[in-house]
């Protein structure tokens, strides 16, 4: 148990979890299997950079870290995630969306638009 690091000293379970059930996000890295997962060797890619996913349940890690068990419906698994790991889908601020607008055109207004209707 010595090889935990606890990456900051911030107590995030002060505050409210960032992310609610059911709410869709996306994996902001590459997430690895760490030998937790069942089934699948250790250092094998459990979900890529970019996949989408759902909010199942949140418990906490270590009584620091909100830990978040989502679902990606492409690959199938389900995997616990720390928030700096996950972007909201749902609840993404409007200047957000105006620069992706922006930057991505008609597919950031679209997957807005599936935001607001979920």
């Amino acid at each position: 148990m010595a090889d935990i690091a606890r990456d900051d000293d911030a107590v995030e379970i002060a505050s409210p979890p960032r992310f609610t059930m059911g709410e869709r996000v996306l994996s902001r890295s590459v997430i690895r299997n760490d030998g937790t997962y069942n089934g699948k060797d250790i250092g094998e890619v459990l979900v890529h950079k970019g996949e989408i996913g759902f909010v199942r349940s949140i418990g906490t890690f270590l009584q620091q870290f909100y830990i978040y068990a989502v679902e990606f419906v492409d690959s199938g698994h389900r995997v616990g995630m720390r928030a700096k790991e996950l972007c909201t889908l749902d609840n993404l601020p409007p200047e957000v969306v105006a620069q992706l607008t922006q930057r991505f055109g008609e597919d950031a207004e679209l997957l807005h638009a599936r935001a607001d209707a979920s």
